[in-house]
């Protein structure tokens, strides 16, 4: 189950520690359920992941198993779409808990930013205090969510 709060930033955070930093490539096979393909680079190791996530706003199921670059190559084709294009940055919080920073399709006009938190429970994600970093909070506001990106953007 992932259980997360999303936020949209308009910059990187500069006062809390960089725990780590990717380049992503995504794309969506499907939007209703979600079924998404993505390779994550650190540094020159690249994986690949296939994905089905559920419905849901704060909290969805989310089944994940690994695949090949070639099979990831081959979803990409099937796709016909240019890959969304994610630069993320990790950041430990104060409370321990891990802030995920993504800027998304750099360079176009669909560029933007988003911030999220993940949770061990509902009431962990009820309880958070966002810092004023976090601009507006849009967890229950579909529209900011990838597959609906890659609709606006892609379809």
């Amino acid at each position: 189950m992932e259980i997360e709060r999303k936020f949209l930033i308009d910059r990187f955070p500069e006062s809390l520690p960089l725990e780590s930093e990717c380049e992503m490539r995504q794309i969506y096979i499907s939007v209703m359920p979600t079924v998404r393909a993505r390779s994550k680079k650190v540094g020159d190791k690249e994986t690949f992941r296939l994905t089905v996530k559920g419905s849901g706003e704060l909290c969805r199921e989310e089944i994940e198993t690994s695949v090949t670059k070639e099979q990831f190559e081959a979803l990409c084709r099937v796709a016909e779409k240019e890959p969304i294009r994610k630069l993320k940055r990790c950041y430990k919080l104060p409370d321990g808990l891990l802030l995920e920073c993504s800027l998304v399709d750099e360079g176009t006009e669909n560029e933007f930013m988003y911030a999220e938190v993940e949770f061990e429970s509902v009431a962990a994600a009820e309880a958070f205090v966002p810092p004023d970093y976090l601009g507006k909070e849009v967890t229950y506001d579909n529209s900011w969510k990838m597959n609906n990106y890659w609709k606006r953007t892609r379809l």
